[in-house]
């Protein structure tokens, strides 16, 4: 875990993420991303000099019309102190039944950052802390890149100035190595996706994509994040 809370510790500190009276959401869908945050964002605080409030919060999308078993991560949460809500919606029968969206990704995504910006708002948080890493920065550029021809990513901290909510991501410096490697040794209650797309997405695709520029010129991963740090995060 000491990777983690490095990795966090620069990122929170670079782009002024959290400050002192802080009530910051934690969207935590129980992938192996959000538990990690979760967890170091509990343990950061125990000396970085920062006093904020924690809880977290887990988008239900009811895919197949069936309500996600989340009692192990509420269970994790009761043992790190911090509250946790689950947010009920309809995005699973909106994406898949009555949109029959062939490419789902997009329009999933935008409904369950609607439903944790709109319930942080309302509970009077004034920071929502996303699990984003730097893989997932150079996927996005990747996928802007071939499927909207625009050149852009995700930034580590983006203000919503009719929420006033801010928009954070402490984890925009870990590579997806160190946190599948972290996940694995903390022994974090990792849920399984039950999304009918999960595999088949533009996401997995420009993952496989920048996968094989690795294989064929190692360091290439690292040249996209460092071309998006030093060009689109500056």
């Amino acid at each position: 875990m000491q990777k983690i809370l490095g990795h966090l510790r620069k990122a929170v500190q670079k782009y002024n993420m959290i400050e002192n009276s802080d009530k910051i959401a934690v969207g935590v869908s129980g992938g192996k991303d959000s538990l990690i945050l979760l967890e170091g964002l509990v343990r950061l605080r125990r000396f970085i000099g920062i006093d904020y409030e924690i809880m977290a919060l887990s988008v239900d999308a009811m895919f197949g019309g069936t309500a996600t078993d989340f009692s192990e991560i509420t269970e994790h949460c009761q043992k790190l102190s911090v509250p946790h809500l689950i947010i009920p919606t309809r995005i699973g029968e909106i994406v898949f039944d009555v949109r029959k969206e062939r490419s789902p990704c997009s329009l999933c995504a935008r409904m369950r950052r609607g439903a944790l910006n709109n319930t942080a708002a309302e509970l009077g948080c004034s920071k929502l802390a996303l699990g984003h890493n730097s893989d997932d920065a150079a996927e996005t550029f990747i996928m802007n890149l071939l499927t909207e021809g625009r050149i852009g990513c995700f930034s580590p901290v983006t203000l919503l100035e009719d929420k006033n909510l801010t928009i954070i991501r402490p984890l925009i410096l870990a590579p997806e190595k160190d946190i599948r490697r972290t996940a694995k040794k903390t022994n974090l209650p990792v849920l399984e996706s039950n999304c009918p797309a999960d595999g088949h997405t533009n996401r997995q695709k420009a993952k496989e994509l920048i996968a094989a520029l690795e294989r064929e010129n190692h360091g290439a991963k690292c040249c996209i994040i460092g071309a998006i740090q030093r060009d689109i995060w500056r």
